[in-house]
């Protein structure tokens, strides 16, 4: 758990959404019905004890009026690009599988443009675990949209009630404020690369 920790507060997610907060001077329960989101969640997730999934990141970025890559931005960079290597996409510093409702999602992240400011969307490597669906799997965020394109291995795309196969080399863009999820399936986990998009 100490290691699953010590990720989380690389991105120091927690202590932004705090200050974000603070700065419009909101309370716990304010943001909570902003977002419809627990006040209790939010508070684990502000003291960095749970990793929120990008869903729940969404919610608490419309509910504080901050585009979702404030979560990932140093607020020093004034670069104008972020080159990520391959070898600089390390095992060890992606965001864990996040656990919402009892439920673990079947995903792990890693921002590929970490640190630069003022982005209109949001890229990341997303890994899949192979794993039963489950209806709590199911998500949206309202007025985003959403691309993904499998790199590895295969995933089974719920979208409403369709069941999308997409194998390595597919892709899909789509109206992430329906009822979504993915799992891998086939023989082994898959490899997405994934760009959300924030209209407002």
């Amino acid at each position: 758990m100490g290691d699953i920790r010590a990720q989380i507060k690389e991105f120091r997610i927690g202590d932004k959404i705090r200050k974000q907060r603070q700065q419009k001077r909101l309370t716990l329960q304010e943001l909570s019905e902003l977002t419809t989101l627990s006040k209790p969640l939010l508070s684990q997730i502000e003291n960095e004890q749970v990793v929120p999934p990008l869903a729940t990141l969404l919610k608490i970025a419309k509910g504080l009026k901050v585009d979702i890559h404030f979560f990932f931005e140093d607020e020093g960079n004034r670069q104008k690009y972020v080159l990520t290597r391959r070898e600089d996409v390390r095992e060890d510093e992606k965001v864990p599988r996040p656990v919402v409702n009892d439920v673990s999602r079947p995903y792990a992240y890693h921002s590929l443009a970490q640190g630069l400011r003022h982005k209109h969307m949001e890229p990341f490597l997303v890994e899949f675990e192979k794993r039963d669906w489950d209806e709590k799997l199911f998500f949206k965020h309202d007025g985003d949209e959403e691309f993904l394109y499998v790199t590895e291995g295969e995933l089974d795309f719920h979208y409403n009630n369709e069941i999308l196969r997409l194998r390595s080399g597919d892709s899909i863009y789509y109206d992430s404020s329906q009822p979504h999820g993915w799992v891998a399936v086939g023989d082994a986990n898959a490899k997405a690369v994934a760009v959300l998009y924030t209209k407002d």
